[in-house]
């Protein structure tokens, strides 16, 4: 899966519930602070995370590829 950022970054948990991964912010929080979540081939605990263009985020056999739009 591909999301196209639009802005400078978006926060870690925000990503997941937009890419359909979480049901809700609180099932996205849930997911990163039980260790579910590799920002990069690490693990990333932090919820509010800035994730940049550029970055691969993996949850449970799903993995997303941060993009920024070409204007």
């Amino acid at each position: 899966m591909t999301f196209e950022l639009d802005e400078e970054y978006i926060e870690l948990y925000k990503l997941l519930k937009v890419m359909g991964i979480a049901e809700s912010g609180a099932h996205a929080k849930m997911l990163i602070e039980e260790g579910n979540v590799r920002r990069n081939g690490e693990v990333e605990t932090r919820k509010r995370a800035k994730i940049v263009a550029g970055e691969k985020i993996e949850v449970g056999g799903e993995s997303i590829t941060v993009e920024a739009i070409s204007h």
